[in-house]
């Protein structure tokens, strides 16, 4: 025979861990950013470097002092000469 306490305790276990795990669940997965909210993300205030003249200079000092970095696309030394 099973003691009522601990029978308690089992189904207070078990609708608690259904309650916690049937939020996991879910049957339609909506994308975080929606297709209409995509524009407000393409504005240029978002972007990382707004000023492309500036974005150009710290690139080419970037190229010049690190020779071995490479991942601008463009070939040349460390010593500026390119």
């Amino acid at each position: 025979m099973v003691n009522p306490m601990r029978k308690l305790i089992i189904t207070a276990t078990a609708l608690t861990s259904f309650l916690t795990l049937s939020g996991c669940s879910s049957l339609d997965i909506d994308p975080w950013v929606k297709p209409y909210e995509r524009q407000n993300l393409a504005d240029p205030i978002m972007r990382f470097g707004r000023h492309p003249i500036a974005n150009m200079h710290v690139a080419h000092v970037l190229e010049a002092r690190e020779s071995a970095r490479g991942a601008e696309g463009t070939g040349g030394g460390g010593c500026g000469c390119n």
